[in-house]
């Protein structure tokens, strides 16, 4: 984003997240837009954090987990811990979802097999019928 700043609306179309995605995640402590009256102002750090967090969430991190490593930015180590501990939660994430991928793939199988079942026995079930008729 080339924009110093940018409004409520201009933060949805570019993130493509509704107002309330917004209002929610200021709540949360997650975003802090600057406020000129009831407008809202999202700067550049705001923009830098929804990617991030949006980004969180696509991979499965929990709010929580996606506030805990945007707090870290500030530690004054060069974004190491923040770093070390998001690598820890990534790798954690990633043995989830291939556990996951893993159970999903078998479920597949074992649905392809009864419905193979299932076409044959109906195959059989007409067979039979037209047989008798």
């Amino acid at each position: 984003m080339t924009t110093e700043t940018l409004s409520i609306r201009e933060m949805c179309d570019a993130f493509d997240v509704t107002p309330r995605t917004l209002r929610f995640y200021e709540s949360k402590e997650l975003l802090f837009p600057q406020r000129i009256g009831q407008k809202r102002l999202f700067t550049r750090s705001d923009q830098a954090r929804l990617k991030l967090i949006l980004r969180g969430k696509r991979f499965g991190f929990s709010l929580e987990e996606v506030r805990q490593l945007l707090d870290l930015y500030h530690m004054g180590d060069g974004q190491l811990t923040q770093l070390s501990r998001t690598l820890d939660l990534a790798q954690q994430h990633l043995a989830d979802m291939q556990r996951q991928r893993a159970e999903l793939d078998e479920a597949i199988s074992e649905l392809r097999v009864q419905m193979d079942w299932a076409t044959d026995k109906l195959a059989e079930i007409s067979k039979d019928k037209s047989d008798a008729a």
